[in-house]
């Protein structure tokens, strides 16, 4: 459909026959230009923001251990969400040492199945979009501590859009982690020179089938990062776009040098 005029009201209709008003007191819809962009400055709509309180959710599976844990946070991909994502991240520990969280994206929606689904932003308005998604998972690690006490150590993992919520995580909030882990997804631009943060210990995966993030575009990442210092170690799999078992092997042996080297990282 060209416009949207078949929701008009038909006495508003720019076809409705009338009186022949003059143009000047015509509304938008009922002049001849109302389909064509609004190139005049009288007629350009103002943009402005107001903030927003919306509250997001996050899974948590506290460890069997007792005493202070590492943790495991997750950030899914678009159109995953918490419930999804955090099997993968379950079979990383199967002893259940960790505190692991699965964190779901503050946008909500539903699938043609009319299955609960969430994505974390678009391109529109951005870098407001960041600093709301940076606030929301700041204050979720800070839930996680009050609720569960400090981390040992902290390893954050996203998996394609997830993997730009990873970073901003790791190099932008209010705690310093040890491990990012990322797969099938790129480093957010803003953040190739670094962040607030000290880089991280960086483990980037793809799949050497991967048509959006190949391996061609993970190696120039991990040439990004290490220009930065970061130690970075960069792994292609055997598959696609996915979160497969080799990525759960790979998250697993990482979970075990991250425990094994806590408070010596």
């Amino acid at each position: 459909m060209a416009d949207d005029t078949s929701r008009i009201p038909p006495r508003m209709h720019p076809t409705a026959k009338s009186r022949s008003p003059s143009p000047e007191s015509l509304c938008w819809w009922q002049r001849k230009d109302a389909g064509a962009p609004m190139t005049d400055p009288r007629h350009e709509p103002l943009l402005r923001h107001a903030p927003a309180t919306v509250h997001g959710r996050y899974l948590v599976r506290p460890p069997r251990t007792s005493g202070p844990a590492c943790w495991l946070v997750g950030f899914h991909g678009y159109a995953q969400s918490a419930a999804v994502f955090l099997p993968g991240l379950l079979r990383a520990d199967p002893e259940s040492r960790w505190l692991v969280a699965s964190v779901q994206g503050p946008h909500p929606f539903y699938t043609r199945t009319e299955d609960v689904v969430a994505h974390w932003m678009t391109r529109e308005d951005r870098e407001l979009a960041i600093a709301d998604n940076v606030g929301y998972t700041a204050t979720v690690f800070d839930q996680l501590e009050s609720e569960f006490g400090a981390p040992r150590a902290i390893v954050v993992a996203g998996f394609s859009q997830g993997v730009a919520m990873a970073y901003r995580a790791a190099l932008m909030g209010r705690r310093r982690c040890d491990v990012l882990f990322a797969v099938g997804g790129d480093t957010p631009p803003e953040l190739r020179a670094g962040g607030t943060q000290p880089w991280p210990r960086v483990v980037l995966l793809t799949g050497e089938t991967d048509a959006w993030y190949t391996p061609a575009r993970l190696e120039a990442d991990a040439a990004l990062v290490r220009q930065t210092g970061a130690n970075v170690r960069a792994h292609v799999f055997a598959g696609g776009h996915e979160w497969n078992g080799e990525v759960v092997r790979a998250l697993g042996g990482l979970l075990a040098e991250a425990e094994g080297g806590a408070g010596h990282m």
